[in-house]
C-alpha cells in the first residue's frame, strides 16, 4: 500500500511540475503573416523537423515564435529566415537569447 501511495504522489508531483524548455536561451523570430492556429501548426511542422530544435513555442498575439534548441545544438539565422519564409511567411527580426516575454 506504501508503494502504491508513493508512486501516486512522485506522479502527482511529476504532474504538477512547471514545464522546461530544452535550451535556456530560445531563439525569438517576429514572423509577419503569423495570424491563426493553422499558420501555427505549419511551422511547428516544419521546425519539428530540424534535428538541431528541441520544441518551438507560437505565439499569435505577439506573432512570434520561440525556438528551444537541444542541449548543445546550434541553428544559424539564415535557415531560421529560409524556414519561414519557405513556409510561407516574413520574418521581421531573429532576436538571440530570448526570453519568454
Amino acid at each position: 500500500m506504501m508503494k502504491k501511495l508513493s508512486v501516486l504522489l512522485i506522479t502527482l508531483a511529476l504532474a504538477c511540475a512547471p514545464a522546461v524548455h530544452a535550451g535556456d536561451n530560445p531563439i525569438r523570430v517576429e514572423v509577419n503573416g503569423l495570424v491563426c492556429d493553422f499558420c501555427a501548426r505549419a511551422l511547428e511542422k516544419v521546425f519539428d523537423k530540424q534535428p538541431a530544435v528541441a520544441e518551438i513555442d507560437v505565439d499569435l498575439g505577439k506573432k512570434v515564435i520561440l525556438i528551444h534548441l537541444k542541449d548543445g545544438a546550434e541553428i544559424d539565422d539564415a535557415l531560421v529566415s529560409k524556414l519561414v519564409t519557405d513556409a510561407g511567411y516574413g520574418v521581421v527580426e531573429i532576436i538571440r537569447h530570448a526570453t519568454d516575454e
